[in-house]
C-alpha cells in the first residue's frame, strides 16, 4: 500500500475526481455565499454562533474539518494582525514583539492544559513533537520500548531509528482484537502483560485515528508504573487534544503531544509537547533552542548547556511561522470561552449521533465503539461492497466531505467538530443511506 500526503490526510483520489478541485457545487444545491467579512460577535453558549466564526462552505457538510482545521474568526483576525506587521516590518514586529507573544501563547496552553507553561516546547505539528521526543530521550542498550500496533506511522517510524542507532529494543502489542467491541480490562489487561522490568517508554496514542478508540491512558499509566515503575508514558494526544477535556494530570502520562490545526481547530502548522518535570528531566535536546538563557550562555562562553526548563529548551530554535505561533493565544481562548467541558460534551453529542445512525444502515459496520468510555470525536465504520476510496468520492459528489483512514485496513472516517451542526450529521447519514 503506497500513500501520498493526500492518502495521509484520509483524501483520496475518488474524491479529486468528483470535485474537490474543481468547485463543483453537489447536486441540488445552490453555490454557498461568501462568508461575511466581519463574523457575528461570539456568543459562547450558542452553537449557532460558534458554528458562524468559521468561514467553511455550508453548501457541503464538513466531516472531516478534525484532518486539518479551518481558521475559527479570532484566529483568523490574529493570523492577518501578525502577517501584516510582519509584512510591514519583519525585523521591527519581531523584535518589538516576539518574546511577548511567545510567552502569551504559552500561558494560553499552559491555561487549558492545567500545567506550567515552562513545561511545555512548541513545535509545528505532532509528527515533529513525536520524533523530538523519541529522540530526545535518553535510553541504553537493552532498554526496551514498548508501542502497540495501532499507532500512527510517525510513532512507529520515529521510534524505529532508536533499535538501529542505539541497540533498543521496540516491541508492539495489539490491545484489542475488534474495535466495536474492545473493553476497558481488554485494552489494560494486554498492555499490562507486555510490560517488562527492562521497559523504558510506552508510546501510545489517546484516540486512535485508525478506528476511532480512545485508550483509557489513566489507568494504563497505572498498570505501566505497577509493573515497571521508570518507565514513562508518552502519548500522541492530538485527536483528543480540543476533543476531549482531560488534561496530563488528569490523564496520568509523562509526557503529551498534539498538533493544534485539528480537534482544538487552531493555527495551521502549530503543536505542542508537555512533559512532565520526571520526563524533561529525561531528555536532550534535539535542535538548539533560540531562548534567550540558551543564546546568552553561548555568548559568554560558557561550557555545556544552561540549566533552563524542559519546556523552553526543547523548543526548536530557529524562524517559524510567528502569524500562526502567536495566534494560538486566540485559539485557547475561543475554546476557554466556550467551556473545555461544553467542547467535549457537544462533540460526543455529535460523535454519538453519527454512530447511532450508521448502526442503523444495512450493509454499514460500525468500528467505533459505542461507548463514550472507548471513543471521542472519530467515528469509523466499513460499507460492504464498495472501497473506501469510491465511498468518498460518491459522499464528496453528494456534498458530504469525509475521509478515509491511511491504514491497513482502510475505513471511512467521520469527525464532526464545533465547527458542525446536527444538519451536517444528519446530511452524512442521508449520503450513506444512498450509498446503499
Amino acid at each position: 500500500m503506497q500513500f501520498t500526503r493526500r492518502g495521509l490526510l484520509g483524501v483520496t483520489a475518488a474524491a479529486g475526481v468528483t470535485g474537490l478541485a474543481t468547485g463543483c457545487e453537489p447536486a441540488g444545491r445552490e453555490p454557498a455565499a461568501a462568508p461575511a467579512a466581519t463574523p457575528p460577535a461570539l456568543h459562547p453558549a450558542s452553537w449557532d454562533s460558534v458554528q458562524a466564526q468559521f468561514a467553511i462552505d455550508r453548501a457541503r457538510a464538513h466531516l472531516a474539518t478534525f484532518v486539518f482545521a479551518p481558521h475559527p474568526a479570532p484566529v483568523r483576525a490574529a493570523v492577518a494582525a501578525h502577517r501584516d506587521g510582519l509584512d510591514r516590518d519583519a525585523v521591527g514586529y519581531l523584535a518589538a514583539n516576539e518574546e511577548r507573544l511567545d510567552a502569551a501563547a504559552l500561558r494560553a496552553a499552559a491555561g487549558h492544559l492545567g500545567t506550567r507553561p515552562d513545561q511545555i516546547a512548541l513545535t509545528d505539528s505532532t509528527t515533529m513533537g513525536l520524533g523530538l521526543l523519541y529522540t530526545a530521550v535518553r535510553l541504553r542498550p537493552g532498554d526496551e520500548v514498548l508501542t502497540t500496533e495501532h499507532d500512527f506511522y510517525a510513532t512507529h517510524e520515529s521510534l524505529r531509528p532508536r533499535a538501529q542507532r542505539d541497540g533498543v529494543t521496540v516491541r508492539r502489542v495489539r490491545l484489542y482484537r475488534d474495535p466495536a467491541v474492545a473493553s476497558v480490562d481488554e485494552v489494560v489487561g494486554n498492555l499490562a502483560a507486555a510490560v517488562t522490568p527492562r521497559t523504558r517508554v510506552v508510546a501510545l496514542t489517546w484516540v486512535h485515528s485508525s478506528t476511532g478508540v480512545k485508550l483509557p491512558i489513566q489507568q494504563l499509566a497505572e498498570a505501566v508504573r505497577a509493573r515497571s515503575p521508570e518507565a514513562l508514558v508518552c502519548v500522541d494526544g492530538v485527536h483528543g487534544f480540543g476533543a476531549e477535556s482531560a488534561t496530563p494530570d488528569q490523564l496520568g502520562c509523562d509526557v503529551l503531544v498534539s498538533g493544534c490545526h485539528k480537534w482544538l481547530l487552531g493555527p495551521r502548522g502549530t503543536g505542542l509537547v508537555w512533559g512532565s518535570d520526571r520526563a524533561w528531566a529525561r531528555m536532550t535536546a534535539v535542535i538548539p533552542p533560540f531562548d534567550g538563557r540558551s543564546i546568552g550562555h553561548w555568548l559568554s562562553g560558557g561550557a555545556g548547556a544552561p540549566v533552563i526548563p524542559g519546556g523552553p529548551a526543547h523548543t526548536p530554535g530557529g524562524y517559524h511561522t510567528f502569524e500562526h505561533r502567536w495566534a494560538l493565544a486566540e485559539a485557547f481562548d475561543l475554546h476557554r470561552r466556550i467551556g473545555r467541558d461544553r467542547v467535549a460534551a457537544r462533540t460526543r453529542e455529535l460523535a454519538d449521533r453519527l454512530k447511532g445512525g450508521l448502526a442503523g444502515v444495512r450493509g454499514v459496520r460500525l468500528v467505533t465503539p459505542r461507548s463514550a468510555e472507548l471513543s471521542a470525536g472519530i467515528v469509523c465504520c466499513a460499507v460492504a461492497d464498495l472501497p473506501v476510496g469510491e465511498a468518498v468520492g460518491r459522499l464528496y459528489a453528494a456534498g458530504v466531505i469525509a475521509s478515509s483512514t491511511p491504514y491497513n485496513p482502510s475505513y471511512l472516517r467521520f469527525g464532526a467538530t464545533i465547527a458542525n451542526s446536527e444538519a451536517d450529521v444528519d446530511a452524512a447519514l442521508a449520503a450513506v443511506r444512498g450509498l446503499m
